[in-house]
């Protein structure tokens, strides 16, 4: 069952249940305020993620499944988790309706670019077959760009504006021409 490639829980696709796992776990760490156990258990998710695609690459267990499975376990962990933890530590202050707005704009944008990113990937994989570049960011490394922001406002006041066009300009770079090359 492990090395199946039809089975819904080969090791290539625990790997990223497992993923999946730790982002709901890192979920549940934002609403007790647990920032930092949310950014371990995104940093296991992402290890987990790693490994998902050489185990399926190892073992010849990619699959059109595999594929939409991955997506979706980094669109909990790699775009959801990152941005409630930013709203939760750092955006969610008492503001005017201006503000506010501005904020969900900023967190709505973010997201639809994480989506847009992952189902472009997806429409351009070829199941099994590895690019040498991501064109544009990576969902986890957008990840890891709001960690730094949150990471920064916890030494250092920054205005919420600019966190506001920090989070903007990795949401862009999600779907940019950038290229980033594969782990």
């Amino acid at each position: 069952m492990l090395k199946n490639k039809n089975s819904h829980f080969n090791i290539a696709n625990l790997f990223t249940f497992g993923n999946i796992t730790m982002g709901t776990i890192a979920l549940l760490l934002i609403l007790n305020e647990q920032y930092i156990w949310t950014c371990v258990f995104t940093w296991l998710g992402g290890f987990l993620d790693i490994f998902d695609g050489k185990m399926a690459r190892k073992y010849n267990l990619s699959t059109e499944f595999g594929v939409q499975l991955d997506s979706y376990a980094d669109l909990l962990t790699f775009v959801i988790v990152p941005i409630l933890l930013v709203y939760n530590s750092i955006l969610n202050v008492e503001t005017n309706i201006f503000s506010y707005t501005i904020i969900c704009i900023v967190l709505v944008y973010y997201v639809i670019s994480g989506i847009r990113r992952l189902i472009t990937f997806n429409l351009k994989a070829n199941v099994g077959e590895v690019e040498k570049y991501f064109e544009g960011f990576p969902t986890p490394l957008g990840a890891i760009c709001l960690f730094i922001i949150f990471v920064l406002n916890q030494f250092i006041e920054i205005n919420i504006y600019i966190d506001l066009l920090l989070i903007s300009i990795v949401a862009y770079m999600l779907n940019s021409k950038v290229k980033v090359k594969h782990p």
